[in-house]
């Protein structure tokens, strides 16, 4: 299976990073939270490789899809720590990936295809991590608004009705003004090259 175009892969940051180690790649990500280019370029690296993978171990596109991006996703977060130096012998980087894609192929439930709503072409793997991290920062109220608008294309008056059952004293007007308000506050959460990688030319979509 052949990994659709994404756009990280020619991006001048990424580009700028080819020629870097995967030890001092990983080195760069860990040191670096605040920026997402170090995560992309080993996404660039090895993304074609556990694609692969994963695509022969489902039985849909669509499932092949949902179980690559939560393997990035898992590796996102065990990166964070990951020491290739304290393994017996020493395991390279891409080894350690693909150790976890087999075992996100033994232990992940990949839902059936029509409970699956991710696109892979719509949310890339990397901005995928990165958006979700942005979510968490947010606060509760425009995260949750902002979570029925675009998941579940709630309209503002259903919106207004939900939070006014919760007790909320809101109208379908101030659910338009906090949307605007959330997807500021979810663009500013997410680091500034990722901003720079995937929404030079787009707007913010969950």
């Amino acid at each position: 299976m052949q990994l659709p175009p994404l756009p990280e892969i020619h991006h001048p940051k990424i580009q700028a990073l080819f020629q870097k180690s995967d030890r001092e790649l990983v080195t760069l990500f860990q040191r670096h939270p605040e920026e997402g280019q170090f995560f992309a370029a080993i996404f660039c690296r090895y993304g074609q490789v556990l694609y692969t993978l994963i695509g022969t171990a489902t039985r849909s596109p669509v499932q092949s899809d949902y179980l690559f991006v939560k393997t990035w996703e898992y590796i996102y977060h065990e990166m964070r720590v990951l020491d290739l130096r304290a393994n017996t012998p020493r395991l390279s980087l891409q080894s350690w990936l693909i150790n976890i894609a087999a075992m996100m192929i033994n232990r992940a439930e990949v839902p059936p295809v029509e409970e699956i709503q991710y696109s892979l072409k719509d949310t890339p793997p990397v901005f995928w991590c990165y958006l979700n991290q942005a979510l968490n920062q947010m606060a509760g109220n425009l995260r949750l608004i902002l979570l029925l608008s675009q998941t579940f294309q709630w309209s503002h008056t259903r919106i207004a009705a939900y939070l006014h059952a919760e007790g909320e004293n809101i109208s379908a007007s101030d659910v338009k003004q906090l949307l605007v308000r959330a997807y500021h506050a979810l663009e500013d959460a997410l680091p500034e090259d990722i901003r720079d990688i995937y929404l030079a030319q787009t707007a913010v979509t969950a």
